[in-house]
């Protein structure tokens, strides 16, 4: 039965996701996921009591959470920078592909008409980029100047904020694209000039 309830719950939400993405929420009605998903208007008020509580499942699920990204940037046999470029394709890709990605990112972008505090999306992806930079740091991979902490910050805004932008102006097929010019001009800023040495004892 738990099972059977888990897979009711999820095909709900990805229901939902699919919707959101689409229509937006205000677009979207409890009566709209029903029909998507196959299941009664009462299925949904079961297992998330409202289209706000639906709402904020779906943001927790992927774009909140980032599920990928510990496996992902945990392999110290790539160098720190690497991995920070490559986590960015893989958001990136989903961000243009996975549909509860997707809705994810649109409801944030409309939370000022969800009647729900939702989570912080861009923290564990901030968090994960200040942890690369730093290890990248202490490496001497980027330059002595560069801060981990105010660096992440400022690339996870600019990079959420060129996939938004890209998507509204030219469509999601192109954002790995831009992603790649976007990439061949910051990176030039944070490495170490030629000859550099870093500073003792860092």
């Amino acid at each position: 039965m738990q099972k059977r309830a888990k897979a009711t719950r999820r095909s709900l939400l990805e229901a939902a996701a699919q919707l959101f993405a689409e229509q937006g929420y205000a677009g979207t009605s409890v009566n709209d996921i029903s029909a998507r998903s196959g299941r009664t208007s009462g299925a949904v008020y079961f297992h998330y009591a409202s289209k706000e509580g639906i709402a904020l499942a779906v943001v927790r699920d992927r774009f909140a959470t980032w599920p990928q990204l510990t496996p992902a940037y945990a392999d110290r046999a790539v160098p720190p920078v690497e991995r920070l470029v490559a986590l960015s394709y893989d958001i990136a890709r989903a961000l243009a592909e996975d549909p509860v990605t997707r809705a994810g990112a649109r409801l944030w972008a409309e939370r000022a008409v969800i009647d729900a505090p939702l989570p912080d999306p861009f923290a564990l992806w901030t968090a994960a980029a200040t942890r690369l930079l730093a290890e990248a740091r202490l490496a001497g991979q980027v330059a002595a100047h560069v801060r981990p902490a105010a660096t992440a910050r400022a690339l996870v805004r600019a990079f959420f904020g060129l996939c938004s932008l890209t998507e509204a102006l030219e469509g999601a097929a192109t954002v790995t694209d831009r992603l790649t010019d976007w990439w061949q001009l910051t990176l030039p800023s944070l490495r170490p000039a030629p000859g550099a040495h870093r500073p003792p004892g860092e």
